[in-house]
């Protein structure tokens, strides 16, 4: 059911089943998949596109202009999965032409009052709980979990499967696979736990653990950790994985436990 109440552009495109409670706007140049509610009092910006079976919760704000001093006006977006959630008084900005597209994948659920700022780009299975604030250009991979309050700088990359606890301020990037805490941030183990709920089983678990034993504890500096993991686990698939991450990060990853 579409409100009477809500103000919806001509020019938008909604699937099939779609809900648009009272209040709320859909400007033009927006592309709303089927089954998707919509609550009241959301502002949906040019630019957005939203998948299937999705729901919006009242005071959404998705796809206004990035809070950017470099936007030029670029023709930009915000693309989103299916079947995402977003919570009351999210805002997803619009990308800048450095990525084009600002990108939150499948399954994810957004909570209360997070931010997701230009050209970051969310993978499937993300969980942001409330007041998470993401910096513009920054990557959360698959299944990722951020507790309440996190912060991070621009450009900060959080690996897959990876947990930052609350009120967490992300310096640094966060590889995949482990939990991470304390300011400054710091490694805090392996989120087994995690894992083992998304059907990794006991022996892969432990394989990634052995890896991690090796960079942070076992070694005086990470990159004497990773040279012992090439040495002493060349056939780790979880090894190759974590060290391409790590390898690959221009900013530095997080440090080990104190």
């Amino acid at each position: 059911m579409i409100s009477e109440f809500a103000q919806i552009s001509e020019k938008a495109q909604l699937g099939i089943n779609v809900q648009v409670g009272p209040f709320t706007v859909i400007h033009e140049d927006v592309v709303i998949g089927d089954n998707v509610r919509i609550h009241s009092n959301v502002a949906i910006y040019p630019g957005t596109r939203i998948g299937n079976n999705c729901e919006v919760y009242p005071g959404a704000v998705i796809g206004a202009v990035p809070q950017d001093l470099k936007f030029e006006g670029e023709e930009t977006t915000v693309e989103i999965g299916d079947n995402t959630i977003i919570r009351e008084c999210v805002t997803i900005h619009r990308a800048t032409k450095d990525k084009w597209v600002t990108r939150i994948g499948s399954r994810c659920l957004i909570m209360a009052y997070v931010h997701v700022a230009h050209d970051c780009q969310i993978g499937n299975g993300v969980i942001l709980a409330s007041y998470v604030g993401l910096s513009g250009h920054c990557i959360v991979d698959d299944f990722a979990i951020l507790e309440g309050n996190v912060g991070t700088q621009q450009f900060m990359r959080i690996g897959k499967y990876a947990f930052v606890a609350g009120a967490t301020l992300v310096r640094k990037d966060v590889p995949p696979y482990v939990k991470a805490a304390r300011e400054p941030i710091t490694f805090a183990g392996v989120n087994s736990i995690g894992l083992r709920r998304r059907g990794f089983s006991d022996e892969a678990v432990r394989e990634i653990e052995d890896v991690y034993r090796t960079i942070f504890v076992l070694n005086t500096n990470v990159s004497k950790g990773i040279q012992a993991v090439k040495e002493q686990m060349p056939d780790s698939a979880y090894a190759k994985e974590i060290i391409e991450f790590v390898e690959s990060s221009d900013k530095g990853i997080i440090r080990g436990m104190i």
